[in-house]
């Protein structure tokens, strides 16, 4: 320190004028001594630092940080530990799996000292201690899994490590805060194995959403066709309602029409010389009609009776005559 040295550099000007002042040297040999208990009695502590005293060989006391007295020549810091949290770098081993495939495993270790005195007293080297305690731990937890369990709980490994440190720091005055795997290394075989895995697994979802899409698109296309037979069926159903409607609509005109006219031929007939009207207007198309079939050469009319065809014949005449009488007889 720097004020240890001052005190030192203070006691060589001394001793060099010593000589010039040989009468003084009862104050010489005092104010010697009195820099020399300075010099080992004070201890100034840095903030998130504990020192250990021991007093005879036996512990004393914690210094605390800021600055402390001890008793020179009967006390001495014998131990001086870091209270932040310090990483500790685990060397990489070859663990064994469930399924004896090697694999190598790296991690990193935090802890912190908590107990000073158990810390100096606990264990000769609490961080070799901790160190060889997770490389143990380590490759136990691996021992119980398989190599491709050892990928997934990578998490539950590290909380069991931890358990199992802090457990046992607790008899060397430190806490293991947390410990992470770096990397986990198998072999180059079986990497080029898990490549292949997860190449074949890559390909397996890739054919697995094609297929995926493809039944979906026939889904769609089925369900676009239904709809638009459903709105064809629906066209058509619409279609032969309105035909119905329509021909409902002419049936009933027609139907109002030949009512009408045969309404009409009723009250005709029942005019004076109705009858014979219409008897003239039946023979007329009865002559029409057989005049029709005859007009084609592979027709042969045989009527059921030659007398019908005379007759009507003879109506038509008679109602021809009465005619031309009362037309007559009106002019």
């Amino acid at each position: 320190m720097i004020w240890k040295l001052g005190l030192a550099v203070v006691l060589a000007v001394i001793a060099a004028v010593i000589p010039a002042l040989s009468s003084y040297w009862p104050w010489v040999l005092v104010l010697g001594v009195v820099v020399a208990f300075i010099i080992e009695g004070v201890r100034i502590v840095p903030q998130q630092s504990a020192w250990v005293v021991e007093r005879l060989g036996r512990f004393h006391g914690t210094l605390e940080p800021g600055l402390n007295l001890i008793i020179p020549f009967l006390d001495r810091v014998a131990y001086t530990h870091s209270l932040k949290e310090v990483p500790l770098d685990v060397p990489e081993q070859i663990c064994i799996t469930k399924d004896n495939t090697q694999l190598g495993v790296d991690g990193i270790l935090y802890y912190q000292v908590t107990d000073p005195r158990l810390a100096s007293y606990g264990s000769s080297n609490y961080i070799a201690a901790i160190s060889q305690l997770a490389q143990t731990t380590l490759r136990s937890e691996i021992g119980k899994m398989e190599l491709d369990k050892t990928f997934e709980s990578r998490d539950e490994i590290n909380r069991q490590i931890v358990a199992s440190l802090d457990e046992a720091g607790r008899n060397w005055g430190i806490k293991v805060l947390r410990y992470e795997i770096k990397s986990l290394t198998p072999p180059e075989a079986i990497l080029r194995s898990m490549q292949q895995q997860i190449t074949a697994e890559r390909e397996k979802r890739a054919l697995i959403a094609k297929s995926e899409g493809e039944r979906q698109q026939e889904i769609n296309v089925a369900d676009g066709e239904k709809q638009a037979a459903v709105l064809r069926s629906e066209g058509e159903k619409q279609a032969a309602i309105n035909r119905a409607q329509g021909e409902a609509t002419a049936i009933r005109v027609i139907a109002e029409a030949t009512a009408a006219g045969v309404r009409a031929v009723a009250d005709a007939i029942g005019d004076k010389g109705g009858l014979e009207a219409a008897n003239l207007k039946v023979a007329q198309q009865y002559v029409e009609a057989f005049a029709n079939l005859a007009k084609t050469s592979n027709t042969l009319i045989v009527p059921t009776t030659a007398s019908d065809v005379a007759g009507f014949v003879a109506t038509a005449m008679t109602v021809l005559d009465r005619a031309r009488v009362a037309k007559a007889q009106a002019t």
